[in-house]
């Protein structure tokens, strides 16, 4: 897919398919006022006799125009005029997407930088219509054959001279985060047999090859041994594929600079080990790596920008599966940090490979650390699927992901991590205990991981409601990319 800045005048483009807004009441946009006077009324007449009402998400193809430069026009509705949020526009955006997906459209110009969206500039919109739209023409076809191909490969953004400045920013920014977004979804849809911790590694090391200030290193199994990862190892044993610690250093800003590391939980597969999951929609859990892939997709995305950052990704990789070898509820585990662990549900296994892998992150003397993982069940029982799950050990580091969430309109909702849960995670046998009860899971695995990071300013993404869709429309998410791309970007900037 193709995106670009149009700057001609509307009487003078040449567009097979345009976009334009209108709002409730039979109001128009600038962009829908020209184009009704340069088609005698047409828009004002459909509007009138109700053929669409201007609500939003509401579209109306019009696919028969007098002859022209413009052959057809999607009327996109935005609802009331002067109370347009964020999330309306996108979700406006969405179905406009849709109504030139289902059609046979093979190049659109959208001029919906004019529509007024409260506390939003043109580059902030120009953003939206590339990651919108490029979400919605996603389509997996690594391992299934897409006989109906979706025609249209080329989208232009109509500006006025006022807004191209802004709107170039705007374009760049969403094709690197649209790009991020798509090589997560791409990844975390792979079935597990393929998309193995080895594969993940590979992939790490293909997207290192195309950046001169990207570096990969991988480190083995025998490597982890060697730093004394005896809780990340404990989880590949029951696996016939070898673990990974891809370690991805891309250095775009000062020598000097502390780095912000990112760090994704990469479970390829996850049935739960010996503490074994129901077999309903086991097939899911092969997105237990979406954090993993979204470490990838955020560096894609930095690259791609020539981010002015120094930006670590650690993504520990591996299987979780029942073997004569693998962890048993009752094991003593001792982690990288001298801390020992009681496994009591081997199920609870992606912060077994997360707190070495927060604990190797010291090393680099990071400025903050941000992990992602699809932790906790407990999650999406209580958030649901809408926000995810944010914890963390400094305020200045929430609060600024909870506004990145908010620009980017992929959010968070902040959770305790308080001391008192702490008594949840006592073991009469290790310092630890992997699991503290069914009650608070979310918050009780934060705490365990907390433990791991308290020599530094460190955020947890509990991403197990929004990594990825299930039922119908089955399919990875690429959150929370956006969130923590917006993230970086304030960082970059500031």
């Amino acid at each position: 897919m193709d995106y670009s800045i149009e700057s001609s005048p509307l009487d003078k483009l040449q567009s097979d398919c345009l976009l334009v807004g209108i709002y409730e009441n039979q109001q128009l946009s600038p962009a829908a006022t020209q184009l009704d006077s340069q088609f005698d009324g047409l828009i004002g007449k459909l509007i009138s006799r109700g053929d669409i009402k201007g609500k939003n998400a509401e579209t109306l193809l019009i696919n028969n125009l007098p002859d022209g430069n413009i052959a057809r026009i999607v009327l996109v509705g935005f609802g009331d005029r002067g109370k347009v949020n964020r999330k309306q526009y996108r979700k406006a955006l969405a179905a406009a997407i849709k109504t030139i997906k289902d059609s046979k459209v093979k190049a659109a110009g959208c001029a919906l930088l004019d529509v007024d969206v409260d506390g939003a500039d043109s580059q902030w919109k120009a953003r939206q219509i590339v990651e919108v739209c490029n979400d919605g023409l996603y389509q997996y076809s690594a391992t299934k054959k897409i006989d109906d191909k979706i025609p249209l490969q080329q989208l232009s953004i109509v500006v006025n001279d006022a807004q191209k400045s802004l709107a170039e920013t705007g374009l760049q920014q969403g094709v690197a985060i649209a790009r991020g977004v798509e090589l997560a979804k791409q990844l975390a849809d792979l079935p597990g047999n393929l998309c193995t911790p080895t594969h993940l590694a590979e992939q790490a090391l293909v997207l290192a090859g195309q950046h001169d200030k990207l570096d990969c290193e991988i480190l083995e199994e025998s490597d982890m041994a060697a730093l004394g990862m005896g809780s990340l190892l404990s989880v590949s044993r029951g696996s016939r594929q070898p673990a990974k610690l891809i370690c991805l250093n891309y250095q775009g800003g000062d020598p000097n600079s502390k780095p912000i590391v990112l760090v994704g939980k990469g479970l390829t597969f996850d049935a739960g080990g010996i503490s074994l999951k129901p077999g309903l929609g086991m097939d899911e859990m092969k997105y237990d790596m979406c954090g993993g892939a979204s470490v990838l997709g955020l560096l894609r995305m930095a690259t791609l920008l020539n981010l002015k950052l120094n930006i670590v990704g650690l993504i520990p990789s591996s299987e979780n599966l029942p073997d004569g070898d693998a962890n048993k509820p009752g094991d003593i585990l001792t982690s990288m940090s001298g801390k020992t662990i009681e496994v009591l549900n081997t199920d609870a296994e992606g912060r077994l490979i997360l707190c070495d892998t927060l604990t190797y992150a010291k090393k680099y003397n990071p400025d903050v650390v941000i992990d992602m993982a699809t932790l906790t069940g407990a999650c999406i029982v209580a958030l649901g699927r809408v926000p995810s799950g944010l914890f963390g050990n400094d305020d200045k580091l929430c609060n600024d992901l909870l506004g990145a969430g908010e620009t980017a309109c992929d959010l968070v909702w902040r959770m305790p991590i308080w001391e008192e849960y702490q008594e949840q995670l006592k073991s009469n046998f290790a310092d630890l205990a992997n699991i503290g009860g069914p009650d608070g899971g979310s918050i009780t695995a934060a705490v365990f991981l907390s433990k791991f990071a308290e020599e530094y300013r460190w955020a947890h993404i509990d991403i197990a409601g929004t990594a990825w869709r299930t039922g119908a429309n089955k399919g990875a998410t690429g959150r929370p990319v956006p969130l923590v791309a917006q993230y970086l970007l304030n960082r970059a900037s500031a």
